[in-house]
C-alpha cells in the first residue's frame, strides 16, 4: 500500500530541490492553518455541549426534584385524607378511603419514575463532564502536536535561508516526516471531531427517549389510577349518608327530649320535698 511518504518523495522529484522544498513547505502552512480551524470546532462544539448540557443537567434535576416534592405533598395528602374519613359516615368514609388507597398507590409510580429519570436522565447528563474533560485533553494534545509542526517548520525555514544548498537533503528527509506527522494529526483531529458529533446526537436520542418513555409510563398508569379513583368518589352514596345523618340527629333530639324530661320531673320532686319540709315545721 502507498504510504504518505512515499507519494510525498514521488513528487519531490517533479521539481528542483528549492522549489520541492518552498512547496513543501507551503503545503505545511495550509495544513496547519487547516488544523486551526479544525480546533477551533472542536473547542466551539466541546464548549457548546459543556455549556447547554450542564444547563439541561441542571434543569431535569430540578424537574425531578419538584416531582419528588410534589409526592411527599401527596403522601401528606393521603394520610389527611384517611384521618379525615375516619370521622366521617359510613359511604363517604368508605369513598374517601378507596380514593386516598388509589392517590397512594399513585405515588408509588411517581417515585418510580423519580428513580427512572434520576437514572436515565441525569446520571447521562451528568457524564458529560467527564467527556467534556476527555475531549479537552484530546485537543491539548492536538495543540502541542500542532505547535511542535508549526516550531519544525520555522526552523526548516531558518535551515534553508542559512544553507541552500541543502535544499534536497531538507526536502527528501525533514519535510517529507513534517508533512506525515502533520497528516496523522490531521486525520486524528478529524475522526475526534467525528466521533464527539456521532456520540453526542446518539446519546441526545437516548436521552430525550428515555425521558419521554418514563413520562408516558406513569402518565398512563396516573390516568389509570385517577379513573379508579374518580368512581370510587362518584360511588358515594350520599342519600343513604344523608338518610343516616338524619336518624343521628333525631336521635340527638329524642335523647336531648329524655334528659329535659327526666330534669322536670327532678325539678318537681325537688319542689315537692321543699313543700312537704315547709309544712311539716309549720306545724
Amino acid at each position: 500500500m502507498e504510504t504518505e511518504r512515499t507519494r510525498s518523495a514521488a513528487l519531490l522529484p517533479c521539481f528542483p530541490p528549492a522549489a520541492a522544498a518552498i512547496a513543501t513547505m507551503m503545503l505545511l502552512g495550509r495544513g496547519l492553518d487547516a488544523r486551526d480551524n479544525q480546533t477551533r470546532q472542536m473547542q466551539d462544539a466541546v464548549s457548546n455541549v459543556e455549556k447547554h448540557f450542564g444547563e439541561l443537567c441542571q434543569i431535569f434535576a430540578g424537574y425531578v426534584r419538584k416531582t419528588a416534592r410534589l409526592r411527599d405533598k401527596a403522601d401528606l395528602l393521603v394520610n389527611e385524607i384517611y384521618a379525615y374519613a375516619a370521622t366521617e359516615t359510613p359511604n363517604l368514609k368508605v369513598g374517601l378511603k378507596n380514593f386516598a388507597d388509589e392517590f397512594s398507590r399513585l405515588q408509588d409510580y411517581r417515585q418510580a419514575e423519580v428513580d427512572r429519570l434520576e437514572a436515565k436522565v441525569v446520571e447521562p447528563l451528568k457524564s458529560y463532564g467527564t467527556i467534556v474533560k476527555l475531549k479537552r485533553d484530546d485537543l491539548r494534545a492536538t495543540l502541542t502536536a500542532k505547535n511542535r509542526e508549526a516550531k519544525q517548520l520555522s526552523q526548516l525555514e531558518k535551515t534553508r535561508q542559512r544553507n541552500p544548498s541543502d535544499l534536497h537533503i531538507i526536502a527528501e528527509c525533514e519535510l517529507q516526516r513534517a508533512t506525515l506527522d502533520a497528516t496523522r494529526t490531521t486525520r486524528h483531529l478529524e475522526e475526534t471531531i467525528d466521533n464527539f458529533e456521532k456520540q453526542k446526537i446518539r446519546d441526545i436520542k437516548n436521552i430525550f427517549s428515555e425521558f419521554i418513555t418514563i413520562e408516558m409510563l406513569f402518565h398512563g398508569k396516573a390516568l389509570e389510577i385517577y379513573t379508579a379513583a374518580y368512581q370510587n368518589i362518584q360511588n358515594i352514596d350520599e342519600n343513604e349518608d344523608l338518610e343516616i345523618s338524619r336518624r343521628i340527629l333525631r336521635k340527638d333530639e329524642e335523647e336531648e327530649e329524655e334528659d329535659d324530661e327526666d330534669d322536670e320531673e327532678e325539678d318537681d320532686e325537688d319542689e315537692f320535698d321543699a313543700t312537704k319540709e315547709a309544712f311539716i315545721r309549720f306545724r
